[in-house]
């Protein structure tokens, strides 16, 4: 026969688990996201410098 401390054993047991993966999920999801953040602001970063690197020079003479 169950009882009621074996349901409630049980519950807390459930209950340690997703608490444990929840910490773990949030852990990674800000990694995840400070990767995100410091991939994007290198590649502005690049672009920005390759930008400057050789721009057009247009000259216009006026002959009369």
């Amino acid at each position: 026969m169950v009882t009621r401390a074996d349901i409630e054993s049980k519950a807390r047991e459930i209950e340690d688990t997703v608490r444990t993966t929840e910490e773990t999920v949030k852990a990674s999801v800000t990694w995840l996201a400070v990767g995100v953040v410091l991939l994007a602001a290198i590649a502005f970063f690049l672009g920005r410098r390759k930008g400057k690197a050789g721009g057009a020079v247009v000259e216009v003479y006026r002959i009369k």
